[in-house]
């Protein structure tokens, strides 16, 4: 099928990067799983996986993929965490960027924008940065200093918008309306291709399919490109069934946990509060129904975890030796939720570095 708009089911355009359909306004994906090959040993990092991305030729890296799985005893069990801020620019971000950046590659494109409360937007400089491409990144103006000082080192234009997340996503889609490129790590599907080897690499280094994976959740990409990736390897006989999906957000913004609860009413309840846990405020996920459809076919759930967790998850974190940023921790709350339920092996998903973020 490939990529169409959800809306119309109108392909992709061959040429051009809209990240919207222009004849609707839908939203585009690509709903068929990632289906998993042989991996490449010729290649480094996600691109050992190069037969099940979006590959048009041109695949800019900075060898992203292949992170540390490390096991650890929480509350007695071994527990897996894979260690996603040991890519180049300290996050996951980078397997989309480099799946997303080289599709805009590809078809020519040489300035773009973003919007980003600080990993997807420092990733996405670092990688527009590798292709040579101009870059401009609009951030939050609370988002971390360390993280805004990232962005600008890449050599991107950084802008600092007033208020929520929301408000900078209406920043970014302005410059998208007076004709700039919007590579939106949200609207544009290229990017859950990458997520999807982080899939990959996790049954490759368990030698076995993990009973559960827990991960951070704000838009829920990751979550549901590492779904599409479980599946993938099903479709190819390589497993036998699909992990239960825990996706872990802060009860400050929660719409997938409310969704997933009472349906899609639940936004209404939703509020975008303040949350040291920047990197999951998102209010209105865009693929918030292929995202709870997803964790819910997988027979998990989404739970949510206090803000006055959040540092104590962190420092517990660290004295397991795992550095991490506050969207990160909260993971280690909800794991204490939800543990005594989950199947083995469990697998925690450690989305970014403890680098980009200080206390003040």
């Amino acid at each position: 099928m490939g990529v169409v708009c959800l809306n119309c089911a109108r392909a992709y355009p061959e040429s051009g990067v809209p990240y919207r359909c222009p004849r609707c306004g839908g939203l585009f994906d690509d709903l068929e799983p990632v289906i998993w090959h042989d991996p490449d040993p010729t290649q480094p990092g996600i691109w050992r996986y190069w037969r099940s991305l979006h590959n048009q030729g041109i695949r800019v890296s900075l060898g992203e993929g292949q992170t540390p799985l490390v096991d650890a005893l929480v509350a007695g069990r071994r527990v897996f965490f894979k260690c996603e801020y040991a890519n180049p620019t300290g996050s996951f971000k980078d397997r989309g960027s480099a799946t997303l950046i080289s599709v805009l590659s590809a078809r020519g494109v040489v300035d773009a924008v973003e919007d980003s409360s600080g990993n997807a937007g420092a990733s996405f400089a670092a990688y527009a940065a590798r292709s040579g491409m101009r870059a401009r990144v609009f951030v939050p103006d609370s988002a971390s200093g360390l993280k805004r000082r990232q962005i600008e080192a890449y050599g991107a234009e950084l802008v600092p918008v007033p208020g929520s997340r929301s408000d900078t996503v209406a920043a970014a889609l302005r410059a998208s309306e007076q004709g700039a490129v919007y590579a939106s790590h949200a609207h544009l599907p290229f990017n859950l291709t990458g997520y999807a080897t982080a899939a990959f690499e996790i049954v490759e280094q368990l030698s076995a399919v993990p009973g559960a994976v827990l991960a951070p959740t704000g838009q829920g990409g990751l979550l549901l490109g590492m779904a599409r990736g479980f599946l993938g390897l099903k479709q190819a006989g390589a497993i036998d069934r699909v992990p239960k999906l825990v996706g872990v957000q802060a009860v400050a913004c929660a719409p997938l946990a409310a969704c997933f609860e009472i349906g899609i009413n639940g936004l209404d309840l939703v509020t975008e509060g303040k949350t040291l846990a920047e990197g999951v405020r998102v209010r209105n996920p865009l693929r918030l129904q292929s995202v709870v459809s997803s964790v819910r076919e997988s027979g998990g759930c989404f739970v949510t975890v206090d803000e006055s967790d959040i540092l104590p998850g962190r420092d517990s974190l660290a004295r397991l030796g795992f550095y991490v940023e506050p969207t990160s921790a909260l993971v280690w709350k909800g794991l204490q939720l939800v543990v005594e339920q989950l199947p083995d092996p469990v697998v925690v998903i450690l989305t970014g570095s403890g680098h980009k973020w200080a206390r003040n």
